[in-house]
């Protein structure tokens, strides 16, 4: 008998139970939120568009500030993970010409696949579907409103860049409890800060060399749902290209954050993308901190041809750097080299080298990479001396 499966199944069980039972008890004593639907950026083709989102209890989170208090981070962060779900919430979705419904599951999750109706205009990477309340079953106000953004990568896209967040654009010290604990709770979308470079190094991919910048980015996380709303503010408070963010749901089942593997989420995410696409090619962009380097090298493996380039920065950990390497050794050939970098600004090189980038956007990523090392003055500061 798997006792360990046994035992995930038990708690999980009374998980369920339990939180049934807390909503049908604020329920009866009038104790909700407000309700909102959260969308989430996702992706799709000219045939096809997925949509994912969630309705939850309101918390009320206000927007993050650089003055924010520790107290008030940890404050927000407790709200994201207790999170009220709206269970058998009735959505209406509405896209061209058509409309679906759509129910919510007993974690206020949705889903829903639809095929357009009308041509496509690839003009903007980016099309809105309109979401719309129609019934919860707990008091709500009218007209509770919500647009969800999809991507579709146009036809003349020169390839696709899936990227991680945690330790690969932003500082988690994910090989690091204590310290991924102290950066994830204590601080904000605006008080973490990139790492050196990302931000004019992901433009400059985001450009290619046809100068159109469309092509598209997709974020794939180990993270849970519940920080969905930290990590969209983060990419957007610095300048980091919007894609979808596919991150896991939190909870003890299989495939959830706590008990899924970090490479099992990760490599399915990244496959249905390839298989998605499959006239597109990509870069993958990761850390030496958990399994990125095998997690690439197993895509490269599987998909030959299909990756352009690899970039993995190195977390500063020696054994996990050894790791990287010996890796980075057994998948380098003469079409795809996995390099261990320090800084975006190496990874630019190299993507210049080998044509994924105009050579003139070097300058620009470099000075980036010393204003966020703080040895030149930041943008905001640089903006005060002109």
């Amino acid at each position: 008998m798997n006792w360990k499966k046994l035992f995930k199944d038990s708690v999980s069980n009374i998980e369920e139970q339990f939180d049934d039972f807390t909503f049908r008890l604020r329920r009866r004593l009038k104790l909700n939120d407000p309700v909102q639907i959260v969308p989430y950026r996702s992706y799709g083709t000219v045939n096809r568009l997925y949509l994912k989102g969630r309705v939850l209890e309101d918390k009320l989170l206000k927007a993050a500030t650089d003055k924010d208090s520790i107290f008030t981070n940890l404050l927000n962060m407790y709200k994201r993970f207790e999170s009220d779900e709206v269970p058998g919430a009735i959505l209406k979705v509405s896209f061209q010409d058509q409309t679906h419904q759509v129910i919510t599951d007993e974690e206020g999750y949705f889903l829903l696949n639809l095929a357009p109706s009308q041509v496509l205009h690839l003009d903007d990477i980016w099309h809105n579907l309109e979401i719309e309340l129609e019934h919860a079953p707990i008091p709500h106000e009218k007209n509770i409103k919500a647009s969800a953004e999809v991507l579709i990568p146009p036809f003349d896209a020169e390839y696709g860049i899936i990227s991680d967040i945690d330790d690969t654009i932003v500082e988690t010290s994910a090989t690091n409890a204590l310290r991924m604990a102290r950066t994830v709770f204590l601080n904000n979308a605006r008080t973490r800060l990139p790492f050196a470079g990302v931000s004019e190094f992901y433009k400059s991919l985001q450009l290619g060399r046809n100068g159109k910048r469309n092509n598209p980015f997709f974020y794939v996380s180990s993270s849970p749902w519940n920080l969905y709303d930290l990590l969209k503010d983060y990419l957007d408070l610095n300048e980091i290209p919007a894609g979808p963010l596919l991150l896991r749901d939190f909870g003890l089942e299989e495939n959830k954050f706590i008990s899924s593997g970090h490479m099992g989420h990760k490599f399915k995410e990244i496959e249905n993308i390839l298989l998605t696409y499959p006239h597109l090619n990509f870069v993958l962009i990761g850390d030496s901190g958990q399994e990125d380097p095998s997690i690439y090298q197993e895509v490269a493996k599987q998909y030959p041809g299909r990756v352009l380039a690899i970039y993995i920065r190195d977390v500063q950990l020696a054994n996990r750097e050894k790791i990287a390497i010996e890796i980075a050794e057994k998948t380098r050939t003469q079409d795809l080299e996995m390099l261990i970098i320090d800084n975006a600004a190496e990874a630019a090189e190299h993507a210049a080298k080998i044509g994924l980038i105009y050579t003139e956007t070097l300058p620009a990523i470099e000075i980036e990479k010393e204003q966020d090392k703080g040895i030149l003055p930041g943008k905001e500061e640089a903006s005060l001396l002109e």
